[in-house]
């Protein structure tokens, strides 16, 4: 299978669906993990560019733990991600092209707005890369099947998919610890880990779960 997570910064791919993306990789389909943003606004610490670096370069080292097979960099400005054609044209041609069988995006309330801005951007090119009517776009048509809506911010109030990351937990918690300049500022792996281990216990799925909103498109 062909998988493609989009996702708003670096880290929220490891954060939302982590395990799921070693599952995936173990199972030997393909993941390519596209950042909308670099995450430049995440650490005063650092200038906006010096900090992009950084953070993308965090990213190749945990999507390389995870065992994804390719990252791509969108580099829209982080903070003031919104829909418009810059932004939506380069999805689409990315979904064209990758023709994946599985998408991974935020949902739609969660609690970022470049998270709320991702999903609104990634559904919508979904619907127009099936679409043999368009200009400016490269690329067949292609139909996305399946949708899965992670939590990172605001956990999801509509659950209809769970994966037991028992197994891969381990290896979730250390691709997270790659990402130093955000774990530095907010102890991010230990939220994460309390509710992956709380998703588990009240779905009785597993010691620790994800869990997803599942869309399903053009079926």
């Amino acid at each position: 299978m062909n998988i493609l997570v989009f996702s708003p910064h670096p880290d929220d791919d490891v954060l939302g669906c982590g395990g799921s993306i070693i599952k995936h990789a173990q199972m030997d389909h393909r993941v390519t993990v596209v950042y909308l943003t670099s995450g430049e606004a995440g650490n005063i610490r650092y200038s906006k560019a010096e900090l992009a670096r950084i953070r993308e370069n965090e990213a190749r080292q945990a999507s390389a733990l995870l065992g994804t097979k390719e990252v791509v960099f969108l580099r829209n400005e982080d903070g003031y991600l919104a829909y418009n054609k810059d932004t939506l044209i380069p999805v689409i041609n990315l979904i064209r092209s990758q023709q994946p069988d599985i998408v991974y995006i935020p949902h739609k309330n969660d609690g970022h707005k470049d998270h709320m801005a991702t999903h609104e951007i990634v559904l919508e090119a979904i619907e127009r890369a099936n679409s043999g009517y368009l200009q400016d776009i490269t690329g067949k048509p292609w139909l996305v099947k399946d949708v899965l809506c992670y939590e990172v911010w605001t956990p999801l109030q509509n659950i209809t998919y769970v994966e037991d990351i028992g197994q891969q937990m381990h290896i979730k918690l250390q691709a997270l610890a790659v990402h130093q300049s955000q774990i530095e500022n907010r102890d991010y792996h230990e939220a994460i880990e309390g509710l992956n281990r709380y998703r588990g216990v009240m779905t009785s799925k597993g010691l620790y779960c994800e869990c997803f909103e599942i869309l399903k498109k053009g079926r």
